[in-house]
């Protein structure tokens, strides 16, 4: 063939006649998208993501069907060639539906990876589960015991009985974390020589310092506390918290090589502008310590204090409440924590006091069922209007009594005075816990929103000050969980992280297909009961500061995880689609209009079909007929109802699968996969390592996608190979189950031959 040369994005590239644009174009490293293309097979040119511009042509070119010629000028990335893939990426995912993550994952303020470590659990991998929690959040046995789980709140096991109990799964595997004698950290990268301090060392600090010390980054993180820990320490009690379980936490982030400096109050100790010259950059992160005021007559007045400053004065050791009355304001969990640490320090009586009724209150369920076993008494529908004293001490408080009126804005119906109704309860305390705010104390440098809080860039975190990153309660209007603020300090870590290499910040959304579900979606699924907390007896923990929760079993927590619906796609971390219509910056719903729903069937035990997210490129099609020559596949009827599947409406296991596992190896969305040789089937970022296949005197070489200890399923090792279905399926022990497939014999053999040959195998073909 004659040589010719052309020009590829500026570059020289030579090439032979009868080669497409596409092939010179990937023998020179240059990357062309396609989703339907394959060597092996027959030019189809289905999708149209491999356009290209070529100089002197007003068309744009299908670089997969195009032949290069001598001379060509071809520009793979202009603005035409972008909006003309942006726009089939748009059309293909007009008629594909489903999750590309599950609900709980989208839910979770840190994008913890919940199905990913659940089904880790299941498959009693749990070393495993709690690499998966760490690339998120570096304190998973804390987190696990006082997150409020909004993941839980979208877990679509609700639509069957009951939600999964993902932060106790959570717990579990960070208590075994705890048991090992050095905790389990991931390895840091080399040093960069940049210095970042972080002020705050609660949850959105801690894990800040964490990711910017495993980017390499010398860190040091300045606190105005005794300890580190925030408000996990300072604001949650020990009967929720232990703190020993905190610090050993700690200890672990700190043993990163991590610098703590307490009891260091930025503005007095030491000024923002003295960390600014002493570092590279400088992530604030302090809390909200002050407790918002009711603002009625009386709260001046010696014993009512602040819900947070109550239960960071707390010791254990030495304060007492025997016998006296304690009135705790507000319905959220520092109300309830409150209550339940006064119950603790031997109050005769604790009142919580709430304007709304108990289903109106923000605080968790669990907490308020626990408070109301321990004998807090609850003040439904009532509201203080004034705090009564003698000699400057609290000794009564004046009750409005409420009723709801209309729904606010939050959706909750609003509380509204009944004239003329009220009470007066006698006290001896009066604990206001309606929410906090920022102290801004020190901050001055930065620019203060309204509310008094920094104000900083939602996507970046950058404030007002060139190098100041600011995150969490910092600058929120109000406390927020603390699963957000390590949310938003690992991203923090990231946009620090750019900012030290001198790159631009910015923000780009991902778009994560996903489907809405109904109970009727899950009616063939068996009802299994949620695991069931156990907790101390009330009448015992609430004389003390031990923990409620004792240690969940194993078999318990391999149980519960089971429950999970897997709704997230197995495909997500290898699928195309998803890659390219977030590289493209996708519009998903712009040509969105009837959607196809094919009911799935579970007819082949190691290929799974999900028709929902077929986009039609026909690669399933072409490889099991022009590679294997099996024609299990095909494509039915024509127009918008066209599908691919087995003829006549048969079973693909009935309908000629040699189950070589090719079609669901070249599948570019998750329409196609491969049923992983585990108990629980789990979305996993894989693993490899090499193997050989010693099923047959050929000993395919191979790779094995791993997890742990856990066999996920085995791939050619050279891109283009094949296996058959012992290489294939049989490494876990499960060739057995392929007896009951129909397989054409002749396909079969056909197929160990080109497999033969392509291992340079010359020796007798061993028996199908």
């Amino acid at each position: 063939m004659n040589e010719i040369k052309l020009t590829i994005n500026g570059i020289q590239a030579t090439g032979q006649q009868g080669q497409t644009i596409l092939d010179i174009a990937k023998e020179h490293g240059i990357e062309i998208p396609t989703l339907c293309h394959d060597d092996r097979t027959e030019i189809y040119g289905s999708c149209g993501i491999c356009v290209v511009e070529a100089e002197g042509n007003p068309k744009l070119l299908r670089a997969c069907s195009t032949m290069a010629a001598d001379g060509m000028s071809i520009n793979t990335n202009s603005d035409r060639v972008i909006q003309s893939r942006k726009a089939a990426l748009e059309l293909l995912l007009s008629d594909h539906s489903g999750d590309c993550r599950p609900p709980c994952a989208k839910a979770c303020p840190a994008e913890t990876d919940c199905q990913g470590y659940v089904g880790l659990i299941a498959n009693g991998e749990y070393k495993e589960a709690l690499k998966l929690i760490k690339e998120k959040v570096p304190f998973p046995a804390s987190i696990g015991r006082v997150c409020p789980h909004p993941c839980e709140d979208a877990c679509r096991r609700e639509l069957v009985e009951e939600p999964v109990a993902i932060a106790a799964m959570k717990k579990f595997v960070g208590d075994i974390d705890l048991l090992e004698e050095a905790a389990n950290t991931p390895p840091i990268a080399p040093a960069t020589g940049k210095r970042a301090a972080v002020v705050g060392g609660g949850p959105g600090g801690l894990t800040a310092a964490y990711f910017l010390r495993l980017n390499g980054h010398e860190v040091t993180v300045y606190d105005a506390m005794p300890l580190m820990g925030g408000m996990l320490r300072y604001g949650i009690p020990e009967y929720r918290l232990p703190k020993a379980v905190l610090q050993k936490e700690i200890d672990a982030i700190e043993s990163l090589g991590i610098k703590f400096c307490n009891s260091v109050r930025v503005g007095a100790d030491i000024s923002l502008k003295e960390l600014q010259d002493q570092n590279d950059a400088v992530i604030v992160a302090v809390g909200a310590w002050s407790s918002i005021s009711l603002g009625c007559p009386g709260e001046e007045l010696g014993g009512v204090i602040g819900g947070i400053e109550f239960l960071r004065g707390i010791d254990i050791n030495s304060k007492s409440l025997a016998g006296m009355n304690v009135a705790v304001v507000g319905g959220g969990n520092t109300a309830m924590d409150a209550c339940r640490t006064a119950v603790r320090l031997g109050a005769a009586n604790v009142y919580n006091i709430y304007r709304r009724t108990k289903n109106e209150m923000p605080a968790e369920e669990i907490e308020i069922r626990q408070a109301e076993e321990e004998g807090v008494i609850f003040k439904n529908l009532t509201n203080p209007i004034e705090v009564l004293g003698k000699d400057g001490t609290a000794q009564a408080v004046r009750l409005q009594h409420m009723e709801l009126g209309e729904p606010d804005a939050s959706g909750r119906r609003s509380p509204v005075p009944i004239q003329g109704s009220e009470e007066t309860l006698a006290i001896d305390m009066a604990i206001m816990a309606l929410g906090q705010r920022l102290n801004g104390i020190g901050l001055q440098e930065l620019e203060l929103t309204r509310g008094g809080t920094i104000l900083a860039d939602e996507h970046t975190f950058a404030t007002s000050v060139e190098g100041v990153f600011a995150v969490g309660d910092a600058t929120n209007q109000g406390a927020d969980i603390a699963i957000s603020a390590i949310g938003e300090g690992k991203r923090a870590a990231e946009m620090v992280g750019l900012y030290l290499k001198g790159m631009k910040l910015g923000h780009s959304s991902e778009f994560l297909s996903s489907t809405e579900k109904t109970a009727e979606d899950f009616l063939d699924r068996q009802k299994q009961q949620r695991v069931s907390a156990h907790e101390r007896d009330a009448g015992v923990r609430s004389r003390d500061f031990a923990e409620i929760d004792l240690p969940m079993p194993e078999q318990e927590a391999k149980n519960e995880a089971f429950r999970c619906l897997e709704c997230g796609c197995r495909d997500y971390f290898e699928c195309k689609l998803i890659d390219y219509a977030n590289r493209y910056n996708v519009e998903p719903d712009k040509y969105r209009g009837l959607v196809n729903h094919n009911p799935k069937k579970d007819e082949h035990p190691f290929i799974v079909r999900d028709p929902d997210k077929c986009i039609l490129c026909g690669l399933c099609v072409r490889v099991c007929d022009e590679v294997i020559g099996a024609t299990a596949l095909g494509f039915v009827d024509r127009g918008f109802v066209t599908s691919v599947k087995p003829a006549l409406g048969a079973d693909l296991a009935d309908a000629g699968c040699i189950a070589c596992g090719l079609c669901a190896q070249m599948c570019p969305t998750g329409a196609l996969t491969e049923r992983q040789m585990i108990a629980k089937q789990v979305p996993l970022a894989e693993e490899y390592t090499e193997g050989a296949c010693d099923k047959c005197p050929i000993e395919c070489k191979m790779k094995i996608a791993v997890k742990g200890s856990l066999k996920l399923r085995a791939l050619p090792a050279k891109e283009g190979g094949l296996l058959c279905y012992k290489g294939k399926f049989g490494f876990a022990g499960n060739a057995g189950e392929l007896e009951s497939l129909k397989v054409p014999a002749g396909i079969q053999q056909s197929l160990l031959e080109k497999i033969a040959k392509a291992n340079g195998y010359d020796g007798p073909m061993p028996e199908n």
